[in-house]
């Protein structure tokens, strides 16, 4: 069951990255984060920042919004980032091998709702809000991922 573990006020793109870095470490092969929001509400900014600091490494992580899929390696898992935005049915998300992914990879998802039912069922969530002065973000998942986040 799928429940609210953290809410942030992200006041900069620094802080942003900040967040980011304390995410990295504990993602595994397998794990998935699904980033929900609109256009300018911070979704690409977190995955550029999570990618450098699980690489350890300054990298061009450009956005996917037109090839669909970035990929890095990673000796403890490769890393997609995927914007699926430009998508119109699930079986599209399938046909880039997003399936094998979830099992394999660690999956950073922007636009998940065009994923339907294919989402990962323990997927964690990263809703995006921008405000005024700053962007706001729930993160959401089940009681595993509050633990490994605490953690």
């Amino acid at each position: 069951m799928r429940q609210t573990i953290s809410q942030h006020h992200l006041t900069s793109e620094a802080a942003t990255a900040a967040l980011a870095e304390q995410i990295a470490p504990i993602l595994q092969a397998g794990d998935t984060l699904l980033l929900e929001g609109e256009i300018g509400a911070g979704k690409t900014a977190f995955a550029r920042a999570l990618i450098r600091a699980r690489l350890g490494r300054m990298e061009d992580v450009p956005s996917p919004t037109f090839t669909l899929v970035q990929t890095y390696e990673d000796p403890q898992g490769d890393l997609w980032h995927c914007d699926l935005y430009r998508l119109t049915h699930p079986d599209e998300a399938l046909e880039l091998g997003l399936e094998e992914a979830f099992e394999t990879a660690i999956c950073l998802i922007e636009w998940p709702d065009r994923l339907g039912d294919v989402a990962p069922a323990a997927a964690l969530h990263l809703a995006f809000a921008a405000g005024a002065d700053a962007h706001h973000l729930t993160i959401s998942g089940s009681g595993y991922w509050a633990a490994r986040l605490d953690g």
